[in-house]
C-alpha cells in the first residue's frame, strides 16, 4: 500500500472514530465513549507516524506558508487532548466538570478539522521528493 492511501485511509478512520467520541460524550455513553477514546488515540498515534513516512515522499517545504501553519494545528490539537482527556477523567469522578470537559472536547475537534484541512492543503501544494 502507497503511503499516500495508508495515510488517508488512517486519516480517515481517525476522523471518524473522532465523531464516535463526540457522539457518544454527548449521549452520556461512557462504556462507549472511553472505548472510542482509546481507540481513536491508537489511530491518531498511526496517522500521525504515517504523515511522517508520507513527509519522506514529498518536500513539504515547497507547500510554502501553510506548512508551518499546518504543523502548529496539527500539534495545538494533538496537545489539546492532553487536558480534555485529563478533564475527562475528572469527570468520571465529579460530572460537574461535564460541561467543561464537552468545550473541551469541542476545542480539540475543531482544532483536528483545521489541521486537517491545512494538512491536505499543504498535500496538495507540496512536490513530489
Amino acid at each position: 500500500m502507497s503511503p499516500v492511501v495508508a495515510f488517508f485511509a488512517l486519516f480517515g478512520a481517525t476522523l471518524v472514530l473522532l465523531i464516535a467520541v463526540l457522539v457518544t460524550g454527548r449521549a452520556a455513553r461512557r462504556r462507549a465513549h472511553l472505548a472510542l477514546v482509546a481507540l481513536t488515540v491508537s489511530a491518531l498515534g498511526a496517522t500521525i507516524w504515517q504523515a511522517y513516512r508520507l513527509g519522506e515522499t514529498v518536500d513539504l517545504e515547497s507547500a510554502g506558508w501553510i506548512t508551518p501553519v499546518h504543523m502548529l494545528l496539527a500539534r495545538s490539537a494533538t496537545l489539546s487532548f492532553a487536558p480534555t482527556a485529563l478533564l475527562g477523567l475528572l469527570t468520571l469522578r465529579d460530572g460537574r466538570r461535564r460541561r467543561w470537559h464537552g468545550r473541551l472536547a469541542w476545542l480539540s475537534f475543531a482544532l483536528s478539522v483545521l489541521a486537517a484541512v491545512t494538512g491536505v492543503w499543504m498535500l496538495v501544494l507540496a512536490e513530489p521528493r
